[in-house]
């Protein structure tokens, strides 16, 4: 019966909050501590519409101790005021450059919990908590790229300063995406706010789910195609002739933005539900378990958190790979074309750039069936703005729901607007996720995606 509730709750969330209301969102970066904080954050403007961007809050990091580059935003948000005007002409609702620039703030220019406690207060820290004291009902996502000790000092303040009721109030307002552990507040965090919303993806490049973003090994074999996160692909399709602010898009050194799938996860794509992270995103699938990882003080963690888990994705070279950062990579085709369609809108009129097409399913998205009936999926009303040809896709999302036998589903005309497949034996309700994939045959072709979740009943 618990399990049931459970259920039938994170399927309300999934109507409610897939698809509906703006995410608020705020960013902790640790800009200028290598260039991929700069890539992330000249993608992360082309989709400023998409949220409401509450904060910009420069940081440190493990990378850069001691100092902080707010000047760095400042200069990547005056770019953007220059093709804001052509970003409008193809979708609604990008802020205004000075809007931007009065919401950048400030972190302290120290390492991590030395940043945390009596007399640590920034201005970073308290516009945090003056954003997530606002009359607003909606979650407070907080995109951590570099070190979260300004969260910390949030936190800390909150926690000193008010009851115990009002300190839980507050963390049940925040979701935090946190790239890794790039200091040691983020395990205090953790630890402390054991209730608190946690996406974490602990570990190094060689075994992170964020490393799929830009990875292009997987062991000896080349799982996703590595052409398309190459400088000479960024040179082409974001940085060169592209405007003001794809001049701002520096080459990587390391890694292409490592931190961009803190926000990807909550693009709107209709791929993502961001109150489930185990249904998988551009930002990639996590988990609720207690990861074996050591902590910045060599402990190890002993609360759930949302952390990696592994699709089995077919790569580029044919082969099959089972890893966390395929979770990511699967998607990569669809989120760097989407990139570059968003830079061609920083300098082409309306009808010279290609724009995403229009899923449309014409039942509900959540479907109650019995072992053995017939499931009809129908996206016939789908369109596309640019009057592009349309191509399906209906996938089945194996590692997702909670039907895990792992034998094959054939969905009947799995490349057609019409398909269908017959539900499989189960002892017990179970769920099965199907993901409608509509392409269009624009350039660069874009992708945008439905889900249907099917609970499937016993015969008895």
């Amino acid at each position: 019966m618990k399990k049931h509730i459970i259920l039938t709750l994170s399927l309300i969330l999934f109507s409610c909050l897939s698809f509906g209301q703006k995410q608020r969102i705020l960013v902790l970066s640790d800009i200028e501590n290598e260039p991929d904080d700069t890539e992330s954050l000249v993608r992360f403007l082309t989709y400023s519409n998409m949220w409401d961007i509450e904060g910009l809050i420069a940081t440190t990091s493990a990378h850069m101790k001691d100092k902080i580059a707010d000047w760095r935003m400042h200069e990547i948000v005056t770019a953007y005021g220059k093709v804001r005007n052509n970003l409008i002409l193809h979708e609604e609702g990008f802020p205004k450059e000075d809007y931007l620039h009065g919401i950048i703030k400030k972190g302290i220019p120290v390492f991590g919990m030395e940043g945390v406690g009596k007399d640590k207060d920034s201005e970073g820290s308290d516009w945090i908590i003056s954003v997530v004291d606002k009359e607003d009902n909606r979650p407070v996502w907080v995109t951590v790229w570099g070190g979260p000790n300004c969260l910390a000092q949030a936190l800390w303040k909150v926690r000193m300063t008010r009851s115990a009721f009002e300190v839980e109030k507050f963390v049940s307002k925040l979701r935090v995406y946190a790239i890794s552990d790039q200091d040691d507040s983020g395990y205090w965090i953790r630890k402390t706010f054991p209730n608190l919303f946690y996406i974490f993806s602990p570990g190094y490049y060689d075994y992170s789910t964020w490393a799929g973003i830009s990875g292009e090994k997987m062991g000896q074999f080349s799982g996703p195609d590595s052409n398309l996160v190459s400088n000479k692909w960024l040179s082409e399709n974001i940085r060169t002739n592209h405007g003001a602010l794809g001049a701002e898009y520096p080459e990587w050194k390391f890694i292409m933005e490592g931190d961009s799938p803190s926000f990807l996860y909550l693009i709107n794509n209709g791929l993502g539900s961001p109150e489930n992270p185990n249904y998988g995103s551009w930002g990639g699938r996590y988990e609720l378990y207690t990861p074996r990882h050591r902590n910045w003080h060599t402990e190890i963690e002993t609360r759930p958190i949302w952390t990696n888990t592994e699709d089995k994705v077919k790569g580029f070279d044919g082969n099959f790979y089972f890893s966390d950062k395929a979770t990511i990579w699967r998607w990569r085709n669809a989120y760097q074309n989407d990139f570059a369609a968003r830079m061609d809108w920083c300098v082409k009129p309306y009808n010279e750039a290609n724009h995403p097409p229009i899923p449309k399913i014409t039942h509900t998205d959540l479907i109650t069936v019995k072992s053995g009936e017939t499931v009809y999926l129908d996206a016939s009303n789908s369109t596309d703005p640019d009057k592009n040809n349309l191509q399906f896709e209906w996938m089945y999302y194996q590692e997702v729901g909670t039907y895990m036998n792992w034998g094959p589903i054939e969905i009947t005309n799995k490349n057609a607007a019409k398909a269908s497949f017959v539900a499989p034996n189960v002892s017990k309700p179970e769920t099965i996720h199907v993901v409608l994939i509509l392409n269009d045959d624009g350039t660069p072709s874009l992708t945008r995606y439905k889900r249907v979740i099917i609970t499937v009943l016993p015969s008895l």
